[in-house]
């Protein structure tokens, strides 16, 4: 059964910074291109940004390129969400999810606010 557990978030101000971790289980984790999605108060969920398999390859939305760096340890089958210079519009719940999988974690809280 994939699973995937997302924590880290919190309340920061404008500006600010936050780390997300993502923790998974039941894949193959190593070949698994993982992407980071969030999904603000009566919007639609929307993509953040994706690593491949080998952590090699990062793509990222173009309102958080320069501001966020996504990372992962294979060995420990997690992944980071380095988020700096923070902005109110990213508040929002974030998730991550794995290519070809459904399955979606509880997601981890970010509100940015003066």
């Amino acid at each position: 059964q994939v699973q995937f557990v997302e924590s880290g978030g919190g309340s920061v101000e404008p500006g600010g910074s936050l780390r997300l971790s993502c923790t998974a289980s039941g894949l193959d984790f190593r070949i698994s291109t993982i992407k980071w999605y969030r999904q603000a108060p009566g919007k639609e969920r929307e993509f953040v940004a994706r690593i491949d398999g080998t952590g090699r390859r990062r793509d990222y939305a173009d309102p958080v390129k320069g501001r966020f760096t996504m990372s992962r340890d294979n060995a420990k089958k997690t992944l980071s969400l380095q988020m700096n210079n923070l902005k109110p519009e990213d508040t929002g719940v974030y998730y991550c999810k794995a290519d070809g999988y459904a399955t979606w974690g509880q997601g981890t809280q970010v509100t940015v606010d003066s």
